[in-house]
């Protein structure tokens, strides 16, 4: 932690220099202290300070100051640092309106010039201070943070960016935290331009973008090569794989990922049947793990970033992003995986974000403590945000349209939710309509057995009904199944377009595509397996095969 500061003001230089070397030689090993002889640079920094999340232990102002005189600075550094001890240095003269100011600003303590010996009449009085301040001292959070509204869909979206993106952040919701509202107050922040973005160096940003957000925390790195030999646009677990093995067998890797890496699993609160982790692993530590590996062993990684198409040109294969630029690579694999369903339901469109959500159970779990949570699917995933959502929320209702979760839950989980008292199983069910005023307060659900509805009152939604493959912005004459799946291997002879499109003296290889040097693993992928540890294995294979293009080319 960063130690707390004394902070000195004096105009007169020399005794400025006086006063801050007696007190660092005192208490530099745990404090910093910082002095200056301008009023105008103090009150300046004291933002500054306050929006990186800094400590001031106490103020040491001087009376007699031509800008401003030291009980009127006193005043307005309580503003900013209400909690740090305020202590007025004064000649013999001023001792009437320092004991004035005990009343008018709370002051601690007047100090007479001169104040020799220190050992006597300075380090005492100071040590005192600073003893009854540690008593009360709470470290603040110190990195970024994020203030805004709980159920705005905006304030949603960049704690979603930022825990997906596995970076350090505090949540303050504006109606509830008092320092959030000192901090808007201070910087002159209306409610209406919330969520505000606060960086570690003390800078605000007021509703910003994700790119923009992307761009304040330094996730938008440049791309260093003209060529890639491989570029894998996706980084769920498939993704995170290919390009752990592809940098690590020595080839130019690049990773882009739209939104953050993990993917659906990098949301998951526990991944418990994953070889080599007993205890389980939670999908932000997997995907930690990954990313780490990746980059050390060689690979870049792009994002936020999305890939606007692929097509082929001068022999060469072009990944076009989203924001104009033209990546050159020999190979291609795509690991986009699947997206979340969306539940059409009315009224559900008009709260996502709002107290309905789509994962999100890591990030907003907290948020609904001793509150009525409902989920909405029976698979893993389901299950896994059920557990733990019931960490928090007084009631974690699932609701399936099965007659138990036996078809579609792995056993452990079941078995776990047994035990859990206060998650709730309503079967047969549906969600007919979700209603609120700004936000979720309430669920229809119908009975799909008796036709009976009842109206229930609900803080959270969390909607895990299955996915759909982002595949929607593949072009060239890559061929997918009904759903939207890409085929390949052997499973594209069956489709009518394979001859006309596939032109190779050879079979496609097990995870190619129908174009030649593009590859597909993981989810998205047509018969894939949807387990993490099978999206692993398929994107370190697609490298593999990867090489034997490589050697044709």
């Amino acid at each position: 932690m960063t130690p707390p500061i004394i902070f000195v003001i004096d105009d007169d230089p020399q005794v400025l220099r006086a006063i801050t070397r007696d007190l660092r030689t005192q208490f530099r090993q745990h404090y910093r202290v910082l002095s200056t002889t301008s009023v105008k640079e103090a009150l300046d920094s004291l933002l500054d300070l306050k929006n990186k999340g800094e400590t001031i232990a106490v103020f040491i102002s001087d009376q007699r100051m031509p800008e401003m005189e030291g009980v009127e600075f006193l005043q307005k550094a309580r503003e900013f640092f209400p909690d740090a001890k305020r202590v007025l240095l004064t000649a013999y003269s001023d001792t009437d309106a320092a004991i004035k100011a005990i009343n008018n600003v709370q002051l601690d303590y007047y100090l007479m010039k001169p104040w020799d010996p220190p050992e006597e009449k300075l380090y005492p009085v100071i040590n005192d201070l600073l003893d009854d301040w540690q008593a009360n001292f709470r470290p603040p959070f110190k990195g970024i943070k994020v203030i805004g509204y709980q159920f705005s869909p905006k304030s949603h979206e960049i704690k979603e960016f930022l825990s997906g993106n596995l970076v350090p952040y505090q949540w303050q919701d504006v109606e509830l935290s008092k320092e959030a509202q000192e901090l808007l107050k201070l910087n002159n922040i209306a409610t209406k331009d919330l969520p505000a973005l606060f960086l570690e160096d003390g800078s605000c940003y007021c509703s910003p973008s994700i790119p923009q957000v992307a761009e304040k925390i330094g996730l938008n790195p440049t791309i260093k090569n003209t060529v890639y030999d491989v570029v894998i646009i996706g980084a769920g677990p498939a993704g995170l794989a290919a390009s752990v093995y592809g940098a690590s067998e020595g080839l130019k890797t690049l990773l882009v990922e739209r939104l953050s890496p993990g993917g659906q699993a990098g949301t998951s609160s526990r991944i418990e049947n994953y070889l080599g982790f007993p205890n389980g692993l939670s999908g932000s530590d997997l995907t930690r793990r990954a990313i780490t590996q990746a980059t050390r062993l060689g690979a870049e990684v792009l994002l936020p970033r999305s890939v606007r198409e692929i097509c082929q040109k001068d022999g060469y294969k072009k990944v076009m992003l989203d924001n104009g630029e033209e990546i050159n690579t020999h190979a291609i694999v795509i690991t986009t995986g699947v997206d979340y369903r969306k539940l059409e339901t009315k009224g559900v469109p008009d709260f996502t974000g709002a107290g309905i959500y789509y994962g999100a159970a890591m990030t907003e779990a907290a948020a609904f403590r001793d509150c009525e949570v409902f989920v909405v699917g029976g698979g893993n995933s389901a299950g896994q945000a059920a557990m733990h959502l019931s960490k928090f929320a007084a009631n974690v209702n699932i609701v399936i349209r099965r007659e138990d979760l036996t078809p579609t839950m792995s056993a452990y989980l079941i078995d776990q939710i047994a035990k859990r008292e206060n998650i709730h199983i309503l079967a047969c069910s549906e969600i007919q309509a979700a209603a609120g005023n700004g936000r979720l307060e309430e669920l229809t659900i119908g009975n799909l057995k008796t036709a009976e509805t009842t109206t229930q009152k609900a803080n959270a939604l969390f909607i895990f009904i299955g996915a759909k493959p982002f595949t929607d912005w593949i072009g060239l004459d890559i061929i997918k199944d009904d759903k939207g799946f890409l085929e390949t291997g052997r499973d594209l002879k069956s489709h009518e377009l394979f001859k006309k499109i596939w032109k190779q003296d050879r079979d496609p290889y097990l995870l190619e595509t129908s174009c030649p040097g593009i590859f597909a693993a993981g989810d998205v992928r047509a018969g894939a397996m949807n387990r993490v540890a099978s999206a692993v294995g398929e994107g370190s294979m697609a490298i593999s095969f990867v090489h034997k293009y490589l050697a044709e080319v």
